[in-house]
């Protein structure tokens, strides 16, 4: 079963694009739907993290607001922070998903149960993941990976419960 879940930000949980303003302000669009989907997943009682190469306030923000467990920023081997991750949660990689878009997140995708990449990731990742999404990076595409996760894991009536 699914119990984590891994997020890649720049093309996944945005659209990848990286705004500068004139005072070392740095700007970003998140999906309110991927919010909401990432949120109603932690109420369900499992996790979330997000491994990603850059740092940024920004984003710290976000897994802030949005209850994320892991927060891991600036990372060169995400393979080896999932890892670390694992071993504190007490799981196996069978237990996560992820989802990435580059060559930064072959080999931590090639390893977790169940891997994902946007319509927009780059080809040599959509070829070596379980799953390519018909959505691309900040437009969608981690609220289609955790409504796919949802429903494989037959959670439908426990993700509907949280908003009746």
């Amino acid at each position: 079963m699914i119990k984590l879940l891994i997020f890649d930000v720049d093309g996944c949980l945005t659209d990848g694009s990286i705004i500068y303003g004139g005072t070392n302000d740095e700007y970003k669009a998140f999906n309110v739907k991927d919010g909401l989907a990432i949120a109603s997943w932690s109420r369900l009682g499992f996790k979330s993290a997000i491994i990603t190469g850059r740092n940024s306030k920004v984003v710290e923000r976000r897994a802030k607001e949005l209850h994320i467990t892991h927060l891991h920023q600036g990372i060169k081997d995400k393979k080896a922070m999932l890892e670390e991750i694992l071993k504190k949660e007490n799981l196996t990689w069978e237990n996560v998903a992820a989802i990435g878009d580059d060559l930064n997140d072959y080999n931590m995708l090639k390893s977790v149960g169940w891997s994902f990449s946007p319509n927009d990731g780059v080809d040599l990742i959509k070829k070596n993941v379980t799953t390519v999404l018909n959505t691309c990076g900040g437009k969608g595409a981690v609220r289609e990976m955790i409504d796919l996760i949802i429903k494989k894991e037959e959670l439908e009536e426990r993700f509907l419960k949280l908003w009746q």
